[in-house]
Formats: C-alpha cells, sequence, structure tokens
C-alpha cells in the first residue's frame, strides 16, 4: 500500500477516525481535526471524546472557536449583572485586554454588557459547558524510516512527559508484515501505535497506550542532549496551564475540523476536484493525478488554471463555480459532526 503524501495519509487517518474510532465511554460524541497544538507541539490528529449533551449545549455559542482570553470571560461570566473587573479573575496580564475580550464575546453574542457609570458590567447569556472528557493525539508518519523513527521518538517522549493529551498514537501505514516494523522502533511504552490501510480505509490498534494523567503538572523537555554526560534542560508545566491549554485546543478543534483543508488549498482551480475512495473523499487534483498537498495547491502552481467565468454563474441566483460548492458541501459535512448547528 502506498500513499501519495503524509498530507494524504493525514486525511485518511481522520476519516478512520471520525468513522470508527472507540472512546473509552460508549456514550461519548467524537469531533476529529488536524494539525492543532501548542507554540511546543503540533499534533497532526486530534480526537475529542465528548459529553453528548455538552457538545449540543456548546453549539449555542456557534460554531467559531474562542480564544483564550474569550474563556477566560466566558468560563467566569456571573449569571447575575456585575462589573467585569470584579467578575472574573485577575488575568495576570493588563485588564485593558481583557476589557477588548468582554466586547469581543458581546460582539458573538456570548455575553451581555451594560455601562453603569463609566463601569462595564456583565452577565452571561448562557453556562459555557464542560464538554471535552478526553483529548487523543496522533502523529501520522506512513512511511516510518529509521530515521524517521528517531526524529520521532523525541518528540513522544516530549508528548508523554507533559502529559497535555490523555493519550498519545503513533499511526503508520500497514506493511501486512507478521510483526509491523512499527513495533521495533524505539518508542516510549506509553504511547498507542495503529496501522492503516489507506486503500480500505481500515485500521489496527498494534499497540495500547496507557493513559496519561493529564491533571497532575507536567515536565516540559527543553533540551535533550545527544551525549549522556549532559544533563536534559526541563520545566515544569502546573495543571492550570495543561488546563487551559486542553480547552483552547478543545475549541480549535470544534472550529475548524479536519475537513477544513479547503481554505488553504484552490478548490477553484479547474483541476480541483473531490474524489470517493473506499477509505472516504479526498481532494484530488486531475492535472496531477493524485491527492496534492496544501503546498502544492496553491495559486503559485504552475498547473492552476482558474475555473472558466461560465462555471461561476451557474445556479440562480449566483452561487459560483464548484470551488465554492466544495467548500460549502465540507462545511456541511464538518457541521453535522458537531450537533446543534444549523446546516447552511
Amino acid at each position: 500500500m502506498s500513499v501519495d503524501s503524509e498530507f494524504a495519509f493525514e486525511l485518511r487517518v481522520c476519516q478512520w477516525a471520525e468513522r470508527e474510532w472507540s472512546p473509552r465511554r460508549a456514550d461519548s460524541a467524537v469531533v476529529v481535526a488536524r494539525q492543532l497544538g501548542t507554540k511546543y507541539r503540533r499534533w497532526d490528529t486530534v480526537v475529542l471524546e465528548c459529553d453528548p449533551d455538552g457538545l449540543r449545549r456548546r453549539a449555542a455559542f456557534g460554531p467559531e472557536a474562542f480564544d483564550s482570553d474569550l474563556l477566560h470571560v466566558l468560563e467566569h461570566a456571573p449569571a447575575e449583572w456585575a462589573f467585569y473587573r470584579d467578575a472574573l479573575p485577575d488575568p495576570g496580564y493588563p485588564w485593558r485586554y481583557v476589557r477588548e475580550a468582554v466586547h469581543a464575546a458581546a460582539d458573538r453574542d456570548a455575553v451581555e454588557t451594560r455601562k453603569r457609570g463609566n463601569r462595564i458590567e456583565i452577565r452571561r447569556r448562557r453556562p459555557y459547558p464542560d464538554w471535552v472528557r478526553r483529548i487523543v493525539a496522533i502523529e501520522n508518519k506512513p512511511d516510518l524510516t529509521a530515521s524517521a523513527a528517531r526524529d520521532l521518538a523525541g518528540q513522544l517522549e516530549r508528548d508523554v512527559a507533559l502529559g497535555l493529551a490523555d493519550e498519545v498514537w503513533v499511526a503508520t501505514a500497514a506493511t501486512g508484515e507478521r510483526v509491523e516494523p512499527i513495533l521495533l522502533a524505539d518508542f516510549p511504552a506509553a504511547v498507542g501505535v495503529l496501522t492503516v490501510d489507506a486503500d480500505s480505509g481500515a485500521a489496527e490498534a498494534v499497540w495500547e497506550p496507557r493513559t496519561l494523567d493529564v491533571a497532575s503538572p507536567g515536565t516540559r523537555i527543553l533540551e535533550r542532549p545527544e551525549d549522556d554526560a549532559s544533563a536534559a534542560r526541563f520545566e515544569y508545566a502546573d495543571p492550570e496551564w495543561k488546563a487551559e491549554k486542553r480547552q483552547v485546543i478543545a475549541e480549535r478543534a470544534y472550529g475548524r475540523g479536519w475537513r477544513a483543508y479547503a481554505g488553504t488549498m484552490r478548490p477553484d482551480c479547474r483541476h480541483f476536484q473531490l474524489r470517493a475512495e473506499a477509505s472516504g473523499v479526498v481532494p484530488y487534483c486531475a492535472a496531477k493525478e493524485r491527492v496534492p498537498t496544501q503546498s502544492e495547491c496553491r495559486g503559485s502552481c504552475p498547473e492552476f488554471e482558474p475555473e472558466p467565468p461560465a462555471w461561476r454563474a451557474k445556479g440562480w441566483p449566483v452561487e459560483g463555480g464548484p470551488g465554492k460548492g466544495i467548500k460549502r458541501l465540507l462545511d456541511r459535512r464538518r457541521r453535522r459532526t458537531r450537533p446543534g448547528l444549523p446546516e447552511e
């Protein structure tokens, strides 16, 4: 089995996870996203195991993600009118930024504001729900060479030490050998291993991960020397920082999903298509005759040809060409995984 690129493999892993992922709790809902993390680490695939009722109540706040500043307002907004500086805990940065976040939250109809004298008072419209149960991080390496395994081992050690995700996995292409080569790689034992057949869309867990303690302090490894004589540099990450980052990651996953690739590619190119395969629907370039990468599918691509004007005038009223139709289709499918949001 071969895949066109790591990007193409990543989409197939996301498709499998959305379709087949088995949460620890059977009543959990699943939301899948890609390319998320912190400034220290970005994961290829993120799986959220969510409380179904909380996930539906999250939809009342709209489809867009909230950043950390807005979450600070939403999670502490009072049920009754109060001066925002009395209602919200000290953020650790200037209050003028909190005031800006209050206005931004009000613009999104997430809180109410009023002015009493020179004071801005706030009141929540609805409680912000506790909708995320677990966060699962998956690193995708379809072709795991020896050098790639060495590089990946260090990243996985950092993931396990920090404990930001509840589980950490590696997904690689299935080889069909009696013992998959990835099982011989020197990875932390706490990391799970998933082998994926990208042609059929099937996957198998060949090594189960250990659940990490996300509620305890984590260790952020800053530098690991290559020799055995030097000491590693590290710092501790407190549980409050981890909880905040987990919520921000969950919000970004909710807002983006894994089908947002059309926003950074060129579906308005006449060669851009969506193709149904055994694993699911994937973007396809008729000029390259394969799944293009996001870096390839740009306006600077030598094969790029804009849609003819006649294509864009189809429909009444004018709805745009196939490129806009592809974006609408992907957005509708993304909304279906977030119950409570209206389909557009």
